[in-house]
């Protein structure tokens, strides 16, 4: 009995580890799991990605100054395909600038010449040990794909990525770019980072790797920068007569003393003859000469291998003209130059706006002149954006939220709502300085002018005349400006708001008041066109803080045309004797004419893309 229950049992345990072996051999087997994915960019900013150390792996998934890699907004033309016809300059079409805007490199999925490559922000995936099975799948999420492109090299060329990385490339390594194709504009749609996720599937398993990067920003030149290149405006064809502020009119006659006049200045400071451009616009009526305020330059820029890569970027003045018989509401159509003119490689521009905008949006105050900048100081290492602005005239808020978003030159708003254009360049200008951080603000100063008035009188000259050898149709004596009441009180008036910007830049940016360059601007008050409900202020005598840097050294300004007592020019010689203090010599330049009847100066009519290669890269802390 005993053997036959152990054969009998023995029986039952042999057919139940035969019944097991089976099911063994019939059940899928447990999934292999890929290895863990290794997606590395320039993490550490130095211009390469490292494939063989860790430099670019610790802290890869997270942003910060000093640590995280870059990409450039890729808004340049490289290849020249993009074109701006005569016909375009003049079309009154709002599609016409739309379609202009829209093109550029980031807008097709092709990587346009060698020299559009180097726009882009190295990426790679490690060597990999993969099943056959294996597939990756690199990209963002939905809410930032519209702002990135990423490139795939195959076949010895970087072509758009679609689709999933195959097994082979994943063993292989893999090299990636990144493309961005916008900057930042409004933070609450984007706010400049993108995380890239690598995720490779195996039988059925995954892992993933991430890497946030981040667009490089917008930021605006100043004026101590160098000059590289200067562009005014010249006469134009037909008629050679320009329509202009308050009813002057211009004639090449005109122009040649500004043309003349600005070439010495240039080449005084150095700027090669071909650096001085002078561009005509077109023949329809709405030409104007005023080419700051068509464009605010800036640069944007990353890490590259040994140094920096930068490409300019020119923020299109956000200018609406409204319709009219000619036809629908457009963008300021003299500022499509820049698309001719200036877009190509290394330099793209940026167009932002709104249609529908507050009522206290006065498209004066949106002119490029109106925003200018300081340059660095403690605090602020990328000096920031200085523009006028107040309750009842204000610019475009999408253009000045676009400038905040960029995060690294805070704006800082001041009262110019009393001047007649509202510009922050009438007022103020950056010069270089002898004090600890290398500059201060040049000011307009109505009380130096009228005290310096005084003082001619006082030494016989109260019978000089102002704008002697002008083409001015009032050319009042020192005496006659002295005796008309009104016109003391009205500088006076203008003398206490610029005293209210001043105090909100001193308050701002830290400098004394004894640090300030003071020099004799006199101002008139008037309603010089019926659709503005109060006086406003022009400069009456040349604006002389609204002038051009050439270099640090170098300031082009207006001539003053001041009264002459002896054998100078009371308002040159009390500029030249407050700049000389400061390091820096004056080239007049005869604008009297060209642009200050017209309600600007030098500076306005004129514009420098500047030498941005110096100062601390906005990636470090």
């Amino acid at each position: 009995m005993l053997g036959h229950h152990a054969r009998t049992a023995s029986a039952v345990l042999v057919a139940l580890l035969a019944t097991a072996v089976t099911t063994a051999a019939t059940a899928a087997p447990a999934p292999t799991a890929p290895p863990a994915p290794d997606l590395r960019a320039d993490v550490n900013q130095d211009g390469r990605v490292d494939l063989t150390g860790d430099t670019d792996e610790p802290g890869e998934d997270r942003w910060r100054p000093g640590r995280g890699a870059v990409f450039l907004p890729n808004l340049d033309d490289d290849a020249r395909r993009c074109r701006a016809t005569a016909a375009d300059l003049d079309r009154v079409d709002p599609a016409v600038d739309e379609r202009l805007a829209a093109c550029h490199d980031a807008a097709d999925e092709r990587v346009n010449g060698e020299r559009d490559a180097r726009d882009l922000a190295p990426l790679r995936v490690r060597p990999m040990r993969v099943a056959d099975d294996a597939a990756g799948h690199l990209g963002v999420s939905p809410a930032q794909a519209p702002y990135v492109r990423l490139f795939v090299r195959r076949g010895g060329e970087l072509i758009a990525l679609k689709g999933e990385l195959t097994a082979r490339e994943l063993r292989a390594g893999i090299e990636l770019a990144v493309e961005g194709r916008d900057v930042v504009r409004d933070p609450r749609r984007w706010n400049g980072e993108v995380d890239i996720v690598l995720t490779v599937r195996q039988g059925g398993a995954a892992a993933s790797d991430r890497v946030r990067m981040r667009v490089a920003p917008v930021l605006v030149q100043h004026d101590l920068q160098r000059a590289e290149s200067v562009f005014a405006a010249a006469p134009g064809p037909g008629s050679g007569i320009v329509p202009g502020w308050i009813g002057a009119r211009y004639r090449p006659s005109e122009w040649k003393p500004f043309a003349d006049s600005l070439r010495r200045a240039a080449e005084r400071a150095g700027l090669p003859r071909d650096k001085l451009t002078f561009t005509p616009g077109t023949a329809q009526w709405w030409r104007d000469i005023w080419r700051q305020d068509t464009v605010e330059p800036g640069t944007v820029s990353m890490p590259a291998p040994g140094g920096v890569h930068r490409m300019r970027m020119l923020l299109r003045a956000p200018v609406v003209w409204p319709a009219s018989e000619l036809g629908p509401s457009t963008l300021s159509r003299s500022a499509r130059l820049l698309f001719r003119e200036l877009r190509g490689p290394d330099v793209g521009v940026v167009q932002q706006f709104t249609r529908a905008r507050p009522a206290n949006v006065d498209d004066l105050q949106n002119f490029a002149g109106n925003f200018e900048s300081v340059p660095p100081y403690p605090g602020h290492p990328q000096g920031r954006i200085v523009y006028g602005a107040s309750a009842d005239r204000a610019p475009d808020p999408s253009f000045v939220r676009m400038l905040a978003a960029q995060g690294q030159q805070a704006p800082i708003a001041v009262d110019t709502s009393w001047l007649l254009v509202g510009h922050t360049d009438e007022t103020v200008h950056v010069v270089r300085a002898d004090n600890a951080r290398g500059w201060t603000l040049m000011v307009s100063d109505p009380r130096l002018a009228t005290r310096l008035l005084r003082e001619a009188s006082a030494r016989g000259g109260g019978g000089r005349l102002l704008f002697e050898g002008t083409t001015a149709e009032d050319r009042p004596t020192v005496d006659a400006v002295l005796g008309d009441a009104a016109f003391l009180a009205g500088n006076e008036r203008a003398a206490r708001h610029v005293d209210a910007q001043v105090d909100t830049l001193l308050r701002e940016i830290g400098l004394s008041e004894r640090e300030l360059v003071r020099v004799p601007v006199l101002y008139a008050w008037g309603r010089f066109d019926p659709s503005i409900p109060r006086e406003r202020a022009v400069a009456y005598s040349p604006g002389l803080a609204n002038g051009l840097s050439l270099s640090a050294r170098d300031y082009a300004a207006p001539d003053p045309h001041g009264p002459m007592v002896g054998r100078e020019d009371l308002f040159r010689t009390a500029t030249e004797r407050a700049l000389r203090r400061q390091g820096v010599r004056v080239s007049w330049v005869e604008n009297f004419k060209w642009a200050h009847l017209a309600g600007g100066e030098v500076h306005c009519a004129t514009n420098a893309l500047r030498d941005t290669s110096g100062g601390t890269p906005w990636w470090r802390p």
